[in-house]
């Protein structure tokens, strides 16, 4: 088992208030968040955005990892994981994350593509802790 962790300091009321996130890698060191992040994009990190590099990053390695099962290698893989945040009465909630790939790998065709592809979609980590839509968007370039 690996245990990760994050860690979220707040000061203030939801709207004006200021807070930081720092991860255990340090990658994030008190990094900026608050309602300016989240809702107007001012610089800074929000938790949404968060969750689609750990979509985007889950999906990708675990993509990987099904080609290498079935003795291919990508020349690369792209994926944008965007996830949508929507007003739910009185709050809010995430409603979708939503993956778009664009991959090279030689010596694979459409059929095969499609089944490790969903295959990873599925079976990522993170695909699975979401209680959410995940939607895949993907295509297969030549080179």
């Amino acid at each position: 088992m690996t245990d990760r962790h994050a860690s979220a300091h707040w000061e203030g009321d939801g709207k004006t208030g200021k807070g930081t996130i720092t991860t255990q890698s340090g990658v994030l060191s008190d990094s900026p968040y608050g309602f300016n992040t989240r809702f107007e994009n001012e610089p800074g990190t929000n938790p949404e955005e968060l969750i689609a590099a750990a979509h985007a990053g889950c999906f990708t390695m675990a993509l990987a990892f099904q080609l290498q099962s079935a003795g291919l290698k990508a020349t690369s893989l792209d994926t944008k994981a965007v996830v949508t945040l929507v007003q739910d009465g009185g709050g809010f909630k995430v409603t979708k994350s939503a993956l778009t790939l664009k991959a090279v790998i030689p010596g694979i065709d459409q059929a095969k593509f499609d089944e490790l592809a969903g295959n990873a979609e599925k079976g990522c980590p993170i695909s699975k802790l979401l209680n959410a839509e995940i939607t895949l968007d993907k295509t297969l370039a030549q080179g």
